[in-house]
């Protein structure tokens, strides 16, 4: 067995994400790229190109991971390019999405080469937490000016909006693209393509993926645009589980167990909004705290049911850990940071990763 902690992917349950694009890339004529904000971890890329049209990126070290472990279009997008950054930038990407009409004039001459795109705010957006919504007051996420992006359309040949925030209703996201319609419709009639960001929670169960695919055709259809998709959670929903071992149980008013992982330090996510993690069947006699091993007060992964008591060495699997872990695991308390397994589609598992004492000690200075 593999030591735990360790992040397992299972690429058969990865395989049915990548089949729910594929079909609605097709039905739709929608391109998806991977959001490697959400996801980056490059060993399964292989399986995953086979299903996407490339990668999106926030930051120069993003876009050149996608140009060189995915390879396929390469989309460059960042809410501020340096001066010491935007060449190289630009070398590795095939679209290059400025945050800014002032970032777009300042490197417009440098991304000569490549399509340039500008970043639209509708100021409306599905988001219910003021952290994760683009289009809070005073954001600095977009452009929303129409007179102002019109002075600028003879530098640019595309948009990105990016403003759903798992969103896994079809009728908001159908009301909210109304609405950018009508903001903005006369803008994008008059480029190439448009890229619809990420945060649409399409491969969930239920999801009416045959409606969505004809609001995307009917979309493209109208203003001659070519859309593009930005799944990160969507592409991974449900693939990847946080293997974790019980180091030690206690009672003070409920029972407690302790396992050698750390939500602040392995699913960070979580303990930003304020979500607990998810432990399937969740069902039983017993219920149990699950605490990490750090020493933040509140590093509390939940509390869950088991039919037995918890005990020493039992092991426990952390339901849907792939979105913003591994790509936000950190060295906190120096807590051993996971490694990282794939199951093979023939059912064989294999490390493709562990992190030792000399990644935390060449982390620091």
């Amino acid at each position: 067995m593999i030591e735990t902690p360790y992040y397992l992917i299972d690429k058969a349950k990865l395989t049915r994400n990548m089949e729910r694009i594929a079909h609605v890339r097709e039905k739709s004529g929608a391109k998806a790229l991977l959001a490697l904000k959400c996801f980056a971890t490059w060993s399964v890329f292989d399986l995953m190109r086979d299903y996407m049209d490339g990668t999106t990126s926030s930051s120069l070290f993003e876009v050149r991971l996608g140009r060189e472990r995915f390879g396929k279009e390469t989309h460059a997008y960042s809410v501020a390019y340096g001066d010491n950054e935007i060449d190289e930038v630009v070398s590795h990407a095939d679209k290059i999405i400025f945050n800014s009409i002032s970032q777009l004039e300042r490197f417009a001459d440098k991304a000569a080469g490549i399509a340039r795109g500008l970043r639209l705010n509708p100021q409306v957006s599905s988001s219910s937490f003021d952290l994760a919504d683009p289009a809070r007051p005073f954001s600095r996420l977009g452009e929303w000016d129409v007179p102002k992006v019109e002075r600028v359309m003879d530098r640019i040949n595309g948009f990105m909006i990016h403003n759903n925030c798992e969103n896994k209703d079809f009728g908001l996201f159908d009301r909210i693209l109304g609405e950018i319609e009508e903001r903005f419709g006369a803008l994008i009639a008059r480029v190439d393509w448009v890229s619809l960001g990420g945060g649409i929670h399409f491969t969930g169960d239920d999801y009416p993926v045959d409606a969505f695919s004809a609001r995307l055709r009917a979309f493209s259809d109208r203003y001659g645009v070519q859309i593009y998709l930005e799944p990160g959670e969507a592409s991974i929903t449900k693939s990847t589980t946080l293997e974790v071992t019980v180091l030690d149980t206690l009672y003070n008013g409920k029972n407690l167990a302790i396992v050698d992982s750390s939500i602040e330090a392995h699913m960070l996510d979580l303990l930003i909004y304020r979500e607990t993690a998810k432990v399937l069947p969740n069902e039983g006699s017993h219920s149990y705290m699950i605490c990490g091993t750090s020493c933040l007060a509140g590093d509390v992964f939940g509390e869950f049911r088991f039919a037995e008591e918890l005990k020493v060495g039992d092991r426990i699997s952390f339901q849907d850990a792939a979105g913003y872990t591994m790509v936000k695991k950190n060295w906190f308390n120096g807590v051993k940071m996971p490694a990282i397994a794939i199951r093979e589609l023939d059912g064989s598992v294999r490390t493709v990763r562990e992190f030792t004492y000399a990644d935390y000690e060449q982390s620091l200075s």
